[in-house]
């Protein structure tokens, strides 16, 4: 998982991405901390130590929703803490009467939950992210690709959102079983052929990668809308079947061209590109 902080106001904020189920993780004791106008950091644990024991016996979900993360800490090593979703941020907010409760909320919705900022003005996260493309070289043939297959990745989250998988760890299960049909190998193993590090694999992709993920997710999404699948084993499932439906194609085009359609190629800058782990295209 890549770390890196954001700043709000003047405070660091610790944060994670998980790169497989696209979420941000953010440190719930620094968001505390902000919250309840701490200069000590111990003060700021505490009190949110207090508040998950009240919020527990409440039967709150927000404190189920919370994991522990290794992040940074003042003593330069990396240390479990407990960390939350902006989601769940949100409702934890709720919880502590501050000053800082709006601008936080403002903040978080910003720089955390990009699928809030969608929501609340599609058309300009849309723009924004084009821009961002366009200034890295990508042809408008790939952006529109990547444009639609971002379309189609948020169709199936919102489905698996409203049938009992949880964002975050199960999110990435299942993203990885669709990854692992389709293209014969794991997200992380995809990362590795192409010398990815902190990188968003979905920007590092061919067109042809591009679209075989997308009808990989698109085929997911229909068959469980089709079969009902709801929880974790049936969702499963729909996964396999949707990511195998990809792979038949993948397979029949390869067949026809003599093409691999997995492959180590990325958009990195010359000179820039990791060494790239050997592993067999597909």
């Amino acid at each position: 998982m890549p770390i890196q902080p954001a700043l709000f106001e003047n405070h660091q904020i610790r944060r994670v991405y998980d790169e497989e189920s696209e979420t941000w993780w953010f440190s719930v004791i620094d968001i505390i901390q902000v919250l309840t106008q701490q200069p000590d950091y111990q003060t700021a644990r505490k009190y949110w130590n207090k508040l998950k024991e009240r919020l527990g016996k409440e039967g709150s979900q927000a404190v189920t929703n919370c994991h522990q993360l290794k992040m940074l800490a003042a003593d330069g090593k990396q240390r479990p803490t407990d960390a939350a979703t902006a989601e769940t941020l949100l409702r934890l907010v709720q919880s502590v009467p501050s000053p800082k409760a709006e601008p936080i909320k403002r903040w978080l919705a910003k720089v955390g939950y990009e699928r809030m900022q969608e929501m609340a003005d599609p058309e300009l996260s849309l723009d924004r992210a084009r821009e961002t493309w366009q200034k890295h070289g990508r042809s408008e043939k790939w952006i529109q690709q990547r444009m639609t297959g971002q379309e189609t990745r948020n169709k199936l989250t919102d489905y698996w959102a409203n049938h009992d998988i949880k964002r975050g760890e199960e999110f990435a299960i299942l993203t990885n079983i669709i990854h692992q049909e389709w293209s014969g190998v794991s997200v992380k193993a995809h990362k590795a052929m192409k010398g990815l590090q902190d990188h968003n694999l979905r920007d590092q992709i061919s067109e042809a990668e591009l679209i075989f993920r997308a009808l990989a997710e698109l085929s997911t999404r229909q068959i469980a809308e089709t079969e009902g699948a709801t929880g974790m084993a049936e969702n499963s499932g729909a996964a396999k079947k949707g990511g195998a439906i990809a792979k038949q194609a993948r397979q029949a085009l390869k067949a026809r061209t003599g093409k691999a359609m997995v492959t180590g190629e990325n958009f990195l800058p010359p000179g820039k590109t990791p060494t790239r782990k050997k592993v067999e295209h597909k």
